[in-house]
């Protein structure tokens, strides 16, 4: 990990975009023992305006707290990826759920759909934002699922856990298909030519 590491959580009111930046920031801060700083902003309404959480990520004290070039952006509708997708540093991760989000401005991007996950698994909606934590653990490498799982775990209403704990493993699962999926694609892009010749 560089020594600074850039995380823009994106979407509207309701999608829980806050309380799961406060639960990445608690994984990494607490349970990996990182410094992490964690700064969100929403729209004047409650659901439907804008919501945005960031956390920054650093082995050493943190300068600045603000998310000003993401090493990794992730859009659940796609106002927040149309409004935040030029920050993103060149070789960073776009990760966007594909319920929502539908034109994509790059190829290489993680499309997972979190809300149809949570919908159509569980009858819970409401849980898209713990699918989405639980893909994170996969697609970025200052967390891990257990940490996640430990922060989730402190935060959720008691008699939610198992529910909680299953939305994180199906978030998992998508996002391991997904990275298996992109890996796919990077080898058949980069096949040499006379391999793409034979048939």
């Amino acid at each position: 990990m560089a020594d600074r590491y850039e995380i823009r959580l994106s979407g509207s009111g309701g999608q829980g975009i806050i309380l799961m930046g406060i639960i990445l920031a608690e994984a990494i801060g607490i349970h990996e023992g990182k410094f992490v700083a964690q700064t969100q902003s929403y729209g004047p309404e409650a659901r439907g305006g804008s919501s945005k959480a960031e956390i920054i990520v650093s082995d050493s004290e943190i300068d600045y707290p603000k998310a000003t070039r993401p090493d990794l952006l992730l859009a659940m509708n796609q106002s927040s990826c149309d409004e935040f997708y030029g920050d993103l540093k060149p070789e960073g991760t776009l990760i966007v759920d594909s319920t929502y989000v539908t034109q994509v401005p790059v190829s290489m991007a993680f499309q997972i759909p979190f809300t149809r996950i949570a919908r159509e698994k569980f009858g819970r909606e409401v849980v898209a934002n713990i699918v989405a934590l639980g893909a994170l653990t996969q697609l970025t490498p200052v967390v891990s699922p257990k940490a996640i799982e430990a922060a989730v775990l402190e935060r959720v209403p008691k008699g939610t856990e198992k529910l909680n704990r299953d939305a994180l493993k199906a978030g998992i699962v998508a996002a391991r298909k997904a990275r298996m999926a992109s890996e796919q694609v990077e080898k058949i892009a980069f096949l040499p030519e006379e391999d793409l010749l034979e048939s």
